[in-house]
């Protein structure tokens, strides 16, 4: 089945689909036109362990990175994957705000 991630502006959220299905979706909240800062991730308990809310993560932040905006991550789980994924998504992360959200400083990414 495929999956789909969608910017849900309305709801101020991202959203995996599965189908038809909404699978799980990831909270933000936006600075102007300048950043989004992600607040909350959540899988749907019947779509968790499969992998989407790393999906929806990649998706969000790969949106985020065209539109232009910088991510303030305070949602763990989104924090956790751009230290994971440092080399695609840390760039996203202004560097004087890094250290806040404890993910390498600019001297150390």
């Amino acid at each position: 089945m495929s999956t789909a991630v969608r910017d849900n502006p309305a709801g101020n959220r991202y959203e995996i689909h599965e189908g038809e299905r909404l699978a799980g979706f990831s909270d933000y909240r936006l600075s102007g036109d300048r950043g989004i800062a992600f607040t909350h991730t959540e899988t749907l308990p019947e779509f968790r362990g499969r992998g989407l809310a790393g999906r929806l993560v990649a998706g969000q932040l790969d949106d985020a990175r065209r539109r232009g905006l910088a991510v303030l991550p305070f949602c763990p789980y989104v924090r956790k994957y751009i230290a994971e994924h440092a080399d695609a998504y840390l760039g996203l992360v202004p560097a004087q705000d890094r250290a806040r959200f404890g993910l390498p400083r600019p001297e150390t990414a």
